[in-house]
């Protein structure tokens, strides 16, 4: 994730529902990034509750547009595919 300074953007995104959630996750992140990270401090706990938010107001957008049960079926088209290909499963035990 880039970190942006300031500024004004004018985009189709800042109009979703999620805008002011995903700015309050940006900035978490970005304030976070500068002022932990770089210092070497680690949280795994930072900004997590702005994560889960901004999670779940996507979900509910998918939910609400009826995209997310297009996107369950892509996963399992996409498990599938794997299946079929030889390719292991991540989750599988020998």
């Amino acid at each position: 994730m880039a970190i942006h300074k300031g500024g004004k953007r004018s985009s189709a995104s800042s109009s979703s529902p999620c805008a002011h959630i995903r700015t309050a996750y940006h900035n978490c992140f970005n304030r976070w990034y500068s002022e932990k990270f770089l210092k070497g401090q680690w949280d795994k706990e930072e900004c997590v509750s702005e994560w889960q938010k901004y999670q779940d107001c996507l979900s509910q957008h998918l939910e609400d547009k009826k995209l997310s049960s297009f996107l369950e079926g892509k996963a399992d088209a996409d498990s599938s595919n794997q299946a079929g290909s030889g390719i292991p499963d991540a989750g599988a035990s020998d």
